[in-house]
């Protein structure tokens, strides 16, 4: 995963995004759909139809970064939203890279007590 600065916020948008889009379709879509600016810092996620694809649209100070994944096998875990955006933390968004659900990550083993 990428080392995204400090304040940095990751927003997924909700629904369903077409993945033909590059990116001035995708920054448009922040601009207008979502009262956004692509140009905040601010990490964007979008997901296409099927649910194996997402993009992340990301401004870093010099230019856009535009970043895709498909998955071989399985889908990506999306909010039942159909329009605006969720906020996930770093490691939130590290997990929905990886195809994990995010939503409700356990724990293989409970920590011990210090006792």
């Amino acid at each position: 995963m990428i080392g995204l600065p400090a304040g940095t916020r990751i927003w997924i948008v909700a629904g369903v995004t077409d993945m033909r889009c590059g990116f001035n379709g995708l920054a448009a879509k922040v601009q207008t759909a979502l009262e956004e600016d692509p140009f905040s810092g601010h990490v964007f996620v979008f997901r296409g139809r099927r649910g194996d694809i997402v993009k992340l649209l990301w401004w870093t100070g010099d230019g856009l970064c535009l970043l895709a994944k498909r998955l071989e096998r399985g889908y990506f875990v999306w909010p039942q939203a159909r329009n605006g955006t969720v906020h996930l933390s770093q490691a939130q968004l590290s997990m929905l890279i990886e195809g994990i659900d995010w939503r409700r990550p356990e724990r293989t083993q409970r920590p011990q007590s210090g006792l």
